[in-house]
């Protein structure tokens, strides 16, 4: 949409595929950990660096993971938490005074359909999910007479790779095959189907342009 972007994460390899995919000069990466300050940081810096500004931000960094509240190792449950969450706010915190230093922007968070609904076995993933969604109206309500815009997008079942590799165990556990979950999962979904990946850019376009100027 003419954007310039710079996509982050902790595999460079990762990164360089993508960068690879999309016409030169238009895309920049940074690789780093969200749940670090000093990452966060440098992940603003560079993008202002490649655009000269920052006018969107979309928090996509998490992860997902299994096991009821008295199985959950507590390692994993702080792991979860600390992507899931702190992720997003610290590169909020690191992104919103250059947003304002610029006049605004908008923000876009990628929560999901387990922070509004609880999901069986996922504490911990529909916990951050819920928070997600909060700390999203939070930055709408303080940030918004700086004319930032904060929004949340909460997809249901999405065949990213990661589901796929999620769902493996629990196929593997009812004899049937990845593609059989998701069947399971979607059979009372309107469209009877899980989404694919594309079919979150239209909702993130919409939220990161000035057609959803009035939308936070």
């Amino acid at each position: 949409e003419g954007a310039k972007v710079c996509i982050t994460g902790r595999r460079q390899a990762m990164l360089d595929k993508v960068v690879q995919t999309l016409p030169p000069g238009t895309i920049t990466s940074c690789s780093g950990d969200v749940t670090q300050w000093d990452d966060a940081q440098r992940m603003v810096q560079t993008a202002i660096a490649f655009g000269g500004k920052l006018d969107v931000v979309v928090n996509n960094a998490a992860i997902d993971t299994g096991g009821n509240v008295v199985d959950i190792d507590p390692e994993v449950w702080r792991k979860v938490i600390d992507v899931n969450v702190n992720g997003p706010f610290l590169i909020m915190k690191a992104a919103i005074p250059a947003m304002i230093q610029n006049g605004g922007g908008s923000i876009i968070n990628i929560a999901s359909l387990a922070g509004v609904r609880c999901l069986p076995g996922m504490p911990a993933y529909c916990a951050s999910k819920a928070a997600v969604i909060m700390m999203t109206q939070q930055v709408a309500l303080d940030y918004g007479p700086f004319k930032i815009r904060c929004n949340v997008v909460c997809p249901g079942a999405t065949q990213t790779e990661s589901l796929l590799v999620a769902l493996s165990p629990l196929a593997k556990a009812l004899n049937t095959d990845v593609g059989g979950i998701v069947t399971r999962m979607t059979a009372n979904v309107p469209l009877r189907r899980g989404a694919i990946p594309e079919e979150m850019c239209g909702p993130c376009v919409f939220l990161a342009s000035d057609d959803s100027s009035f939308v936070t």
